[in-house]
């Protein structure tokens, strides 16, 4: 096993007051050289926006992007017409070809929303754009993990169109969960959203990343209640 350890505070970390965000990787005007991507994962954003406020995004073209709302209420619309309002337990992903413009924004005029950005390299240079969201029970992730996306239909996640696979799961004090590669060759990164965890002998709080290489899979100890998200992708420069 070979770890990659991130801890939240070393986190690029932009304040433009409406909007503030925190990059796990290099993003923006904020550049760290060890910190690029993560085999196919290139950028993990946990924005927070306040009410009332909007921002356009200019995304790149041929890229996947997730948007995972933590808590309040996010809306987006783009170019081709298309829009809708995500909350805590949505998952929403857009295949990015090319031409597309996309803007998201807080819903509610009073309340912040905070999310996670997710962009992953797809599969092949060229993809057609397109969109899909869905809402998962986050009962189904006590103590298992919940696949919210993957290219494989018996996951019952959002499409990818890439080996990749992103996993919920909440933990109680004291358990143990599991993880197994699902792709032969990939890395996992391991986001904590809440509480604290043990992963062969690295300790993780709210907000550290741990990426994971050269396993079949490994076991996640639980210090106290914790939420996770696993975000398994292809790994190469």
């Amino acid at each position: 096993m070979t770890n990659i350890f991130h801890p939240a505070p070393e986190r690029g970390h932009v304040d433009f007051g409406w909007l503030d965000s925190r990059h796990s990787f290099s993003f923006g005007n904020w550049y760290n050289g060890e910190k690029v991507q993560f085999g196919a994962l290139r950028v993990l954003n946990d924005d927070t926006v306040k009410g009332g406020n909007e921002f356009d995004n200019d995304l790149p073209e041929n890229m996947e992007i997730i948007s995972i709302p933590l808590r309040g209420t996010l809306a987006h619309r783009d170019s081709s017409g298309t829009e809708g309002i995500l909350s805590a337990g949505d998952v929403r992903i857009m295949s990015l070809g090319s031409g597309i413009r996309h803007s998201e924004f807080n819903a509610s005029h009073f309340d912040p929303v905070n999310f996670l950005q997710i962009w992953i390299f797809p599969k092949h240079a060229v993809i057609r754009p397109r969109q899909d969201k869905a809402s998962f029970d986050p009962a189904g992730r006590v103590d298992q993990w919940q696949v919210v996306v993957s290219p494989r239909p018996e996951d019952g996640g959002l499409f990818i169109n890439q080996d990749a696979r992103l996993a919920l799961s909440r933990i109680e004090a004291g358990g143990l969960i599991r993880y197994d590669i699902a792709f032969e060759g990939n890395g996992v990164y391991l986001f904590v959203l809440t509480g604290r965890v043990e992963i062969a002998g690295t300790t993780l709080s709210n907000r550290d990343g741990l990426g994971i290489t050269g396993v079949e899979g490994f076991t996640v100890r639980a210090l106290e209640p914790s939420e996770l998200l696993a975000i398994e992708v292809p790994m190469f420069a």
